[in-house]
């Protein structure tokens, strides 16, 4: 790459999975919108045709009306082209098809277990967890010997795990996970805010937060507009709106019923007044970190709580709409329109060249960030994103009344990292029987743990089995 009148030219970009039909013309998008960077974006997954797809749509968008700088897209056919040279590397994967995601999700429903995502926590997290982190350890092998000083961003779940086993592979790793859950949170503060302040054009980034604890488990310990301290005012508004945010638009209200990604802020709205602190996640993920019986406990539950089950007949279906949206993009049927996501990958990339500066919640190893958390599990706090430096701010202990149900998440994800490190079958079944969403009894949780390693033992030929 090369620095030319504070623009930085010829940056070559690794994006592992660069099949995806979502991430990736995201990133595509955000790319385009930015006029202070440019290069090549390599493009490297298991199916092929996918990524030859994506370099064929990647490179429409440097004729699309609002593109401000051009990028040459690349299919390869191994990872090493994709990674040798590169200056960061992004990782977006799917470990295994829906079908296996379908057991995650719902074969554990006979034994009266409901998951809202099923790719994080639960029993479909960690079979899930099972199958991605081999996938991870090879990728990290590669990134060691291909381009040990890549930057590497991760949006990969289960975020934690991925992340973790991008350091245990290679400790010496320029690595990071993203999300974008707080965002939606800070949002709602926004809301908030218009509402009890009576301002307008109030922007996400107005509202300073201190995130703390585990990816899609974070919760805020600070809150502020303008220096004014938001939590009182949000203690008002979650007693106003324990039944559910309602915000006088019924568009917004209603669109949880037609959208599973959608909520009334039920679930955080309730955890913050029983515990006193927010918590920033959406409430999908959210309700799956709690004991089980708190808001999963059965459909008619979640349906109460106002929000919903994330089905994978929907992925599946949802899919179907996304490869057809490919061909009509790769046709010119549809064009290629640059919109903003909203995330802040493009933004975290300026920075570490150089362009800005940036604060922002991202998942590292705990270094004494969260001192009440082990070091060198991983932590979701902000980080200060400098020209290729990123340090992570001291975002103190996890308060007393949320640390046992942190602590216990954060445990859990050490002994499934440990356990699937080691192939160790019984400590990976130990965590998946102490899990709190597994509320069927040790008997049948070992049934339930066998079933699903069963259903997808195509992607888990590295353990054994019948242990």
């Amino acid at each position: 790459m090369k620095y030319v009148d504070n623009k930085v030219t010829d940056l070559k970009i690794a994006y592992i999975g660069g099949g995806s039909r979502g991430w990736a013309w995201g990133l595509m998008s955000d790319l385009a919108s930015c006029d202070d960077i440019n290069g090549d974006v390599y493009l490297y997954d298991i199916d092929l045709n996918a990524a030859r797809n994506n370099e064929i749509i990647g490179n429409k968008f440097n004729h699309a009306e609002g593109a401000k700088s051009h990028w040459d897209y690349h299919a390869t056919e191994t990872i090493e082209e994709a990674l040798t040279g590169a200056d960061f590397i992004v990782i977006s994967i799917l470990p295994g098809t829906f079908d296996e995601m379908e057991s995650d999700v719902h074969a554990p429903e006979k034994y009266g277990i409901y998951q809202s995502v099923g790719d994080t926590a639960g029993p479909g997290g960690i079979v899930r967890a099972m199958r991605t982190i081999p996938m991870f350890e090879y990728i990290a092998e590669k990134i060691k010997e291909n381009c040990p000083n890549a930057w590497v961003i991760n949006y990969t779940n289960p975020m934690t795990l991925c992340v973790k086993t991008l350091y245990r592979v290679f400790p010496e790793i320029k690595a990071f996970g993203c999300c974008h859950e707080v965002f939606g949170t800070q949002k709602l503060l926004v809301r908030m805010v218009q509402e009890a302040f009576g301002v307008e054009n109030v922007d996400r980034h107005e509202i300073k937060v201190n995130p703390v604890a585990v990816n899609h488990f974070t919760w805020l310990t600070k809150a502020t507009y303008h220096d004014v301290d938001l939590f009182p005012y949000y203690k008002e508004f979650c007693q106003k709106f324990k039944d559910g945010y309602i915000s006088g638009d019924a568009a917004v209200d209603n669109n949880w019923m037609n959208n599973t990604f959608r909520s009334r802020e039920k679930v955080k709205i309730d955890l913050f007044n029983r515990f006193g602190w927010i918590a920033a996640a959406g409430d999908r993920h959210l309700a799956e970190f709690c004991e089980g019986k708190w808001y999963l406990e059965n459909p008619q539950r979640v349906k109460d709580m106002c929000f919903g089950l994330t089905t994978v007949a929907w992925r599946k279906e949802n899919l179907k709409e996304r490869l057809a949206k490919s061909a009509r993009l790769i046709s010119g049927e549809e064009e290629v329109k640059i919109n903003g996501t909203g995330e802040e990958g493009v933004n975290q990339i300026r920075a570490l060249l150089g362009l800005c500066d940036l604060v922002t919640n991202v998942n590292l190893p705990n270094k004494g960030q969260i001192p009440n958390l082990p070091l060198g599990a991983i932590v979701e706090t902000n980080a200060v994103f400098r020209a290729n430096s990123l340090d992570p701010v001291l975002a103190g202990p996890i308060p007393q009344e949320i640390y046992p149900l942190i602590s216990r998440v954060c445990a859990e994800q050490e002994l499934i990292s440990d356990g699937i490190a080691n192939r160790d079958m019984k400590k990976i079944f130990c965590a998946f029987a102490n899990d709190p969403l597994v509320t069927c009894g040790i008997e049948n949780a070992e049934k339930l743990f066998r079933e699903m390693c069963e259903n997808t033992k195509e992607y888990l030929g590295m353990y054994e089995l019948n242990w």
